[in-house]
């Protein structure tokens, strides 16, 4: 590997709808570069980024893949991403690494879903952006129209660097060529109107421009750069990955115009905690102190655990010793590598721009920072906001003695994806593997079996109801055993009262004058809350109620703990049985992405969910963003029932509400099922 200045290395990532045509973009970038003799393809398999065999199955990306390549004394760190919105975790954390971001749109579908979405977070990272158009050669494209399309989408920012020529065979430079022809537009106007946007980010620039009418395009590099980093320029570049078209433009673009670590925007480093968390601004300056952020993590079956890093600052060597955020303790670098898709390449040290990797390290973990002094212990990087995954299953050990596997299996999977979640629900006694739709899950589920040889069961999850008391009631319980030696006696008067929805369990003890030893009230609770795990309506726990103990009875000799702890499960039962049980339903918050030609329609079946919807309001580029509530039991497939309505272009999220009662139909049918458990037991 040979060693670049940071001045000379461009970061990459390449984002946006899946079929865009990503992978084969990096395969022909690698291929016209010289780095690789000949492209691979999805149909063969033998693609760079998409070298795993599950990718192979599906033919597309699941998760991000590292790729790199040198183009006239340039080297370009590159990150392809997947673009199905069941994996946007492994894009939005590719944002965490680079300078900049490559929108790839497919010429023959325009603006899907997942190009305006990584577009917006893009933005919001304070990326500089391209718009990539590729498949320009293909049937049945419009690119006038698609390029109007873009303008209004994302704003008279987006300009083209290049136009198609001869039928699209070819590209014609726009920037710093002033003439041209092509195959729609005018080179000449397009130019003009690259060279009018970028000056008006510099008044001393634009004034020499009105009085001298021109200014060479070499002479606009620092302008450039800062229209980029402003989101006042987004260049817009032609090019097909199939035949080849543009692919030397868009290298030569992301030499001369991309910006180097020293130009494009500084990551978004914090120093501190909370409130108190103040912006630290890193210095790619090879000579600094080591600052580097673990932006993907690998559970490689050969090379363990393996976490891929992006250096921000300082230079990481082979056998120098580093920190993992605040630990105290360091480890030693003993193999420092980089990544070309499946193959590591040993190096012996790396610089601001670069990406690389460890191995071995149990500590790190996806958005650790890796660094050489206690100076920086407390930098770590401004979170990403990744979405809440939401289709969940339950999953179980089809054979008896792998739950301990299948535990430390899924504990990797959760290691690799930010948006896999993994929750255990006591209520239900359930553990839900939790994605971002059921693609997403299959392949999970495909990755325990392939990759880690573990067989599970899996259904769907049970809703976690509860139950509460809509009256006050009084029980008592006396609790007297004799065996013929020490024997048990307890008495227990309690009284319980309904609360608040969310108020939670309150325990009071207003015994009076001892006639319940102060030592035996906890004994007395325990009993009581044991009764609370599963309500005598329909086994679910009971929540909102206040259980006041007033009096009670007790033995100088027979009163011990497992007395008054039965006493206080029999009278906490007898008054269950007076207080007039309800079952709760979990309600939760949602909130809705739609195409506005589609928010009827998606009002209509909120509200057949015995949903509510609190509002709705119009966002850019045709959306709108519908916010309501509505019951967790009713929420089963709506993932798949989104995407038909929406063709693909809907998303949504959920946040957990609060409880409310469920209807006299669903008690009733959870009551009935609770008695026939009930009674096969």
């Amino acid at each position: 590997m040979a060693n670049y200045p940071v001045e000379a290395i461009r970061t990459v990532a390449l984002i946006g709808h899946a079929d865009s045509g990503k992978t084969s973009l990096v395969e022909a970038l690698l291929q016209r570069s010289g780095t690789i003799a000949n492209m691979g393809t999805l149909e063969r398999g033998d693609t760079v980024c998409d070298f795993d065999p599950l990718e192979r199955e599906y033919r597309h990306s699941l998760a991000s893949a590292l790729a790199h390549c040198s183009y006239q004394d340039v080297e370009i760190n590159l990150i392809d991403t997947p673009g199905y919105p069941d994996f946007i975790g492994q894009a939005i954390a590719a944002l965490a690494a680079v300078d900049t971001a490559l929108v790839v749109v497919n010429a023959q579908s325009g603006i899907e879903l997942n190009t305006r979405r990584m577009m917006a977070l893009a933005g919001e990272r304070g990326l500089c952006r391209m718009l990539v158009v590729n498949k320009i050669d293909a049937e049945r494209v419009d690119l006038p129209i698609l390029l109007d399309e873009l303008r209004e989408a994302f704003g008279k920012e987006v300009l083209p660097l290049n136009l198609p020529a001869d039928g699209a065979s070819r590209v014609v430079d726009c920037f710093f060529n002033p003439d041209g022809e092509a195959d729609f537009s005018s080179v000449a106007e397009a130019h003009q109107a690259l060279i009018d946007q970028v000056v008006e980010v510099d008044e001393t620039l634009m004034a020499r421009y009105l009085e001298q009418g021109e200014i060479s395009p070499e002479e606009l590099h620092a302008p450039f750069e800062q229209a980029l980093r402003e989101g006042h320029l987004i260049p817009l570049c032609f090019v097909s990955s199939r035949s080849g078209a543009g692919v030397e433009a868009l290298l030569d673009i992301l030499v001369r115009l991309a910006p180097n670590p020293t130009e494009g925007n500084p990551p978004l480093f914090l120093k501190g905690e909370g409130e108190a968390a103040k912006p630290f601004c890193a210095k790619p300056d090879p000579q600094r102190h080591v600052l580097a952020h673990v932006f993907k993590v690998v559970m490689d079956p050969f090379v363990g655990k393996l976490g891929i890093f992006r250096v921000h600052q300082g230079t990481i060597q082979r056998d120098m010793q580093l920190y993992i955020g605040e630990a105290k303790k360091p480890f030693k670098v003993g193999h420092l590598l980089r990544l070309q898709g499946k193959r590591y390449d040993e190096v012996t040290q790396l610089v601001p721009g670069d990406f690389g990797a460890v191995s071995k390290v149990d500590e790190l973990e996806y958005d650790a920072v890796l660094h050489d002094s206690h100076d920086e212990d407390s930098i770590h990087l401004k979170p990403l906001d990744f979405p809440a995954p939401m289709q969940g299953l339950a999953i179980e050990a089809k054979r008896r003695g792998d739950e301990q596997r299948i535990a430390e299996v899924l504990h990797r999977l959760l290691a690799e994806d930010p948006c896999v979640k993994l929750d255990y629900h006591p209520t239900t006694q359930e553990t839900v593997l939790r994605g971002m739709g059921e693609l997403h899950l299959r392949y999970l589920l495909d990755r325990l079996a392939s990759s880690y040889k573990v067989e599970v069961q899996t259904q769907p999850p049970r809703v976690p109801y509860r139950e509460t008391i809509t009256r006050a009631a009084e029980g008592h319980s006396r609790h007297k055993k004799q065996t013929g030696g020490a024997g048990q006696f307890g008495e227990v008067f309690l009284r319980v009262e309904p609360l608040a929805r969310g108020a939670g369990f309150e325990f009071v003890d207003a015994v009076k004058g001892g006639v319940i030893p102060s030592q035996f009230i906890p004994s007395v609770e325990k009993g009581v809350r044991s009764v609370l795990e599963a309500g005598p309506l329909a086994g679910y726990p009971v929540d909102d109620l206040r259980v006041t103990v007033y009096d009670g009875k007790s033995h100088a000799v027979d009163s011990k703990d497992i007395a008054f702890q039965a006493a206080g499960r029999k009278a906490m039962l007898d008054a269950l049985r007076a207080a007039r049980c309800i079952a709760l339903e979990p309600v939760a918050s949602i909130e809705i992405t739609t195409p506005e030609a589609k928010l009827g329609d998606i009002t209509t079946d909120l509200v057949g969910r015995r949903g509510q919807v609190l509002g709705s309001e119009a966002l850019a580029q045709g959306l709108a963003l519908v916010r309501g509530q509505v019951p967790l039991a009713e929420l089963d497939g709506y993932g798949g029932r989104l995407k038909s309505i929406t063709a693909g272009q809907g998303a949504y999220s959920l946040e957990l509400s609060h409880y409310s009662q469920v209807p006299q139909e669903v008690q009733q049918r959870l009551a009935a099922g609770y008695k026939a458990e009930q009674e096969d037991d």
